[in-house]
Formats: structure tokens, sequence, C-alpha cells
């Protein structure tokens, strides 16, 4: 079991924790990542788009002109798809782009992907997390101080509305509770900063049954 130093907002180390490596001590595994983001990427999509079919636009009830003598092709409705106004041939519909993936891979690409920001040295543990002001000034310096670089995501075990104003107006940073963390979003972040709650969840949450 790999230790990690735990630091406080100043930077400091203050304790040591023991990782257990069936959560933080997972090889990489391409097909599952690939399977689970693209599951989790394509939940994310809207599906809305639509348009109509020759059926659904109004107008072109009659026939434009006879069928025979005029030197044109024959047409039946000026909401033909070649006409301007006229119907889409391949319509779009709105439609669910998710699909599922098992429970068990799900689980494992989250502890890969732990795993990974543990291995890279961007997992960073902090004893605690708390501002008595809602002050963005404070997150900044704190990032500094920890040497969280680049898009930093900060995971919590509860909510706090004072640390959440805070964080949201860095644009290179996000905050999100524990339990709704995504493997997308881990491994999108280049520095992962928790707490030690945040751990002892995971540690109980994705140790196998």
């Amino acid at each position: 079991m790999a230790n990690i130093d735990v630091l406080n907002m100043q930077g400091e180390v203050v304790s040591s924790l023991e990782l257990n490596d069936k959560v933080f001590g997972q090889e990489w595994n391409d097909q599952i990542i690939y399977d689970v983001v693209k599951s989790q990427r394509a939940a994310m999509r809207i599906g809305s788009s639509q348009t109509k079919n020759r059926a659904a636009v109004s107008g072109g009830g009659r026939k434009p002109y006879r069928q025979k003598g005029t030197g044109h092709a024959r047409q039946g409705t000026i909401r033909a798809p070649q006409y301007r106004g006229g119907g889409h041939v391949f319509e779009l519909h709105p439609r669910d782009y998710s699909f599922s993936v098992n429970k068990k891979v799900r689980r494992q690409a989250l502890r890969i992907a732990l795993s990974e920001k543990v291995a890279t040295s961007k997992f960073i543990v902090l004893d605690s997390l708390q501002v008595e002001d809602v002050k963005t000034k404070t997150i900044v310096k704190m990032f500094d101080d920890v040497k969280a670089e680049g898009k930093t995501l900060v995971l919590v075990n509860g909510l706090d509305v004072k640390l959440e104003l805070s964080v949201r107006n860095i644009p290179y940073a996000a905050i999100c509770l524990d339990s709704h963390s995504s493997v997308y979003d881990i491994l999108d972040a280049e520095t992962l900063v928790v707490t030690k709650d945040v751990v002892n969840y995971f540690e109980e949450a994705l140790l196998d049954e």
C-alpha cells in the first residue's frame, strides 16, 4: 500500500495516509476507460435535434401543375425535398444517446482513474477544506500553496455553499461531491484535490463486495 502526504491549506505536511491498492493502485486499461468515458459522454448529449419531413411541413396540398405537357418534370407537391421549404429526406428526431455499461466495469474505471492520478503525483490530499468567507483568492492561494497545477477538480464529502461559491469563479477549477464525480471529470482534470473524508469514501465505496 502506498503512503501519501496529507497537507493543510497552507501546503504544509501534517500527516500521512495509507492508500488501499485495491482502489488507488490499479493498472491502466484502455478498453475499460474507453467504454466508460464514451458512455458518460454519450449521456451528456441533449439529443434534441428535430426537423420535418415532407408530411410534416405546411402547404403543398395540391399538385403544382398538370402531369403532362408542361415540359417540366412531373411533381406532386411543392413541399417535396428538392423544393425550397420542402421537407427533409432523412429528418432528425429527438433521441437518447445514452447506453449502459456494467456496474463492475464502471467501478473499475473509477478505480483506474483515481490510480492514474496517484501514479502521476496529481492526487493532493488535504486534512480539511473550509473557508470562513466567500473569497476566490483564498482558494487561488490554496492551489498555489499545495502546488495544484493546471485544470483542477476539487472533490468534497459534503456540500459547503461558501466553498462552492469561492471555487466557481476560477476558470481552471471545478468543485464536485465525491458521490457525483465521474471517470470523465477525474481524467479531464490535470490535478485532483480531495480531503481525507473523500479518500475514505472511495475506499469504502469501491472495495469489492
